[in-house]
């Protein structure tokens, strides 16, 4: 059995889940996910790395499925409700799946691809219905679950881990920030991307300890169950954070004193999936007393790089490589940079992915000849934690000769009074070959010559931007990361 699995058996008692309302022990969660296995087999030995895709919320049926599937041997491919039809299409025909295991919700959105591409909708209850039947031995290596990239330069590709990555994957995290049988953790992240399947559920389940969804977000209803006195850890996104910290802000004062009170007990609270906006990290630890954990991690890992759990937490870096992952940084010739000189992340290790889903050329790239993942990634040491300064493709503006990070520029711009957020990104020039240009979310009338004016009080002038626009908001991907790709259309 999948040690995953495996490890549940011994807490067999103890609640797993929380889910719409109702508790599920790891006994309830084994016979389910193991009655799914037997239904998918259907008198198969093994399903020999057969993709089933499925469109569940986030819930014990979710879980339940995915587990279903492992035991079969079959190859997991999570979809995300809040994609378009043609994204989820994609998927389904990347993949070759040949059924989506789908919740009632979704049926008639997805009823459309039956015909057009010959896909099996297959109802969640039938597939949960009780059965038993000998489980296949599944071996660690083999292919245990497909995610895809978010694609904001190419079509996405599909990430494939094997049991081994997901265990390696899980573990590190567990045995970093020191999870217990006894932790309780609330899950509000999206069930189609490691941040919520590997961080918040697998981490919890492997442990012994409890994980409670909520499928959709709710201020209201997050700080509430924040409040209830249940929860030891939480880990969320920055939009997240920001919205929060919105709430509390909007709440009477003994509202107020009562949410700080109950969230300065939690043990542990993680921000991840996007940089993390220096201004909210500080608000967040002034209303709680919690100075979020930052970590940096990729589809294509797992988590890479993580601050201390029990040492210092330094706003805007994201620590140092977790157990068992070797990283080094490099220049645009491959070579090892010199101390303190920014380079790319390339990581190595039993989390790393096998492959990208039948692209072999895709795969080859993503590696160097000596077997490390080319992450894309720009960071710098920085007096003993490394900073993320961006990604090469979309955070890295190469503007008259110089390498320049919209993060370090964000980061100022973010604390200019009447700025709720902005997004920095490079525009095509022929003399410079990119400029600094900055969208601004602001519900106030800034004068765009005045912020140029204070940002020289921090930044060089080569990195003051030369073009401004302003929003109401960003427009951003389904795990609240800022989309630079479209931020460059507003202009």
């Amino acid at each position: 059995m999948i040690n995953l699995l495996e490890r549940a058996t011994s807490f067999k008692d103890r609640v797993a889940l929380v889910s719409n309302g109702f508790s599920y022990s790891y006994d309830a969660l084994l016979d389910t996910s193991q009655s799914v296995a037997a239904n998918l087999l259907k008198g198969k030995t093994d399903l020999q790395e057969a993709r089933i895709a499925f469109l569940v919320p986030p819930s014990f049926e979710y879980t339940a499925i995915q587990w279903g599937i492992w035991a079969a041997g079959g190859i997991a491919v999570p979809l995300c409700a809040l994609h378009p039809l043609p994204s989820i299409q994609y998927v389904l025909e990347d993949t070759k799946a040949e059924i989506v295991i789908v919740h009632a919700d979704f049926h008639t959105f997805l009823m459309p691809l039956e015909k057009e591409i010959g896909v099996k909708l297959v109802a969640l209850e039938k597939v949960m219905q009780t059965n038993q039947c000998i489980l296949p031995q599944i071996d660690l290596v083999r292919r245990a679950m497909i995610l895809y990239t978010s694609g904001t330069t190419s079509k996405p590709k599909g990430v494939v881990t094997t049991h081994a990555n997901i265990e390696a994957q899980i573990t590190t995290l567990v045995n970093a920030w020191e999870w217990e049988k006894d932790d309780y953790i609330l899950n509000i992240l999206p069930l189609h991307h490691v941040h919520g399947i590997i961080n918040v559920m697998s981490c919890a389940l492997w442990s012994g300890a409890c994980c409670e969804f909520l499928p959709k977000f709710d201020a209201e209803r997050v700080w509430a169950i924040l409040q209830s006195g249940r929860l030891s850890l939480f880990m969320a996104v920055p939009t997240i954070y920001y919205k929060l910290i919105a709430f509390w802000e909007n709440a009477a004062i003994p509202e107020q004193k009562k949410m700080s009170k109950t969230t300065s007990k939690f043990r542990l609270m993680v921000s991840g999936s996007a940089a993390l906006p220096v201004p909210v990290l500080e608000k967040w630890r002034e209303i709680t007393g919690q100075t979020l954990l930052e970590r940096y991690g990729m589809t294509e890992i797992g988590m890479g790089l993580s601050n201390s759990y029990i040492e210092e937490r330094r706003p805007g870096h994201v620590g140092l490589p977790l157990p068992g992952v070797e990283m080094r940084l490099v220049d645009s010739h491959n070579l090892i940079t010199e101390e303190n000189q920014p380079g790319e992340i390339q990581i190595k290790g039993p989390s790393v992915f096998k492959e990208y889903w039948q692209k072999e050329a895709a795969t080859k790239q993503a590696f160097t000849e000596d077997g490390w993942f080319i992450t894309g990634d720009i960071a710098e040491m920085n007096n003993g934690l490394y900073k993320i300064l961006g990604r090469d493709s979309v955070d890295i503006i190469k503007s008259g000769g110089y390498k320049i990070s919209a993060l370090e520029i964000e980061d100022v711009l973010r604390k200019f009074p009447g700025v709720d957020d902005c997004a920095v990104v490079g525009l095509p020039n022929e003399e410079w070959g990119e400029v600094v240009s900055a969208c601004i979310v602001t519900k106030a009338n800034l004068d765009t010559s005045e912020i140029s004016e204070w940002l020289k009080n921090d930044l060089p002038a080569y990195k003051i931007p030369r073009n401004y626009i302003f929003q109401s908001d960003l427009p951003r991907n389904v795990l609240g990361k800022v989309t630079k790709n479209e931020v460059k259309k507003l202009f």
